[in-house]
């Protein structure tokens, strides 16, 4: 994409670990995701590590919306009864973006084969903001966010902030 298409703005990021038995100390997988925003040069304006709780979550989005123009949703993506974090996010979501998890998946197929397939991660469009839902493992979080989040974000956010204010 040529420079000129992007706009000026500022990226700000938001983590959310979604975990039962993580805390902030132990949540190796929100500090890779903040180290690699920082090094980016985007400013992580909020952070969280909460349960797999479907209000808890939503009610998350909306704060992380409310602090960040990009929101990184890690954790709770799986298929274990527990797992509800695509189930929580994905209604809110204005916009999908189809090809963020179809490309995690093939990039993680290139990584890990065929278990790739139980990755739901997902992403999209809330207030001219981004969200994003990906797997809660540190290897999965590097993944997202180097190969695809980063080098995308300010691509997406020029398309998604048009005609906001």
């Amino acid at each position: 994409m040529e420079s000129n298409h992007l706009k000026p703005l500022t990226v700000t990021g938001a983590v959310v670990t979604v975990s039962s038995s993580r805390k902030p100390e132990t949540d190796a997988s929100g500090k890779t995701l903040i180290d690699l925003l920082s090094a980016a040069d985007i400013e992580v304006t909020h952070y969280a590590v909460i349960p797999d709780d479907m209000e808890r979550i939503r009610s998350e989005v909306y704060v992380a919306l409310s602090r960040a123009n990009c929101i990184i949703f890690t954790g709770g993506t799986g298929l274990t009864p527990d797992d509800c974090t695509i189930e929580a996010v994905a209604p809110l979501l204005e916009k999908k973006i189809d090809g963020f998890g179809e490309l995690f998946r093939l990039k993680s197929y290139e990584e890990i084969g065929t278990a790739a397939i139980l990755s739901r991660a997902i992403a999209g469009i809330v207030g001219g903001r981004a969200v994003f839902c990906i797997p809660g493992s540190t290897k999965a979080v590097a993944l997202a966010a180097r190969e695809i989040i980063i080098p995308e974000i300010r691509h997406i956010l020029t398309h998604a902030s048009s005609g906001q204010r």
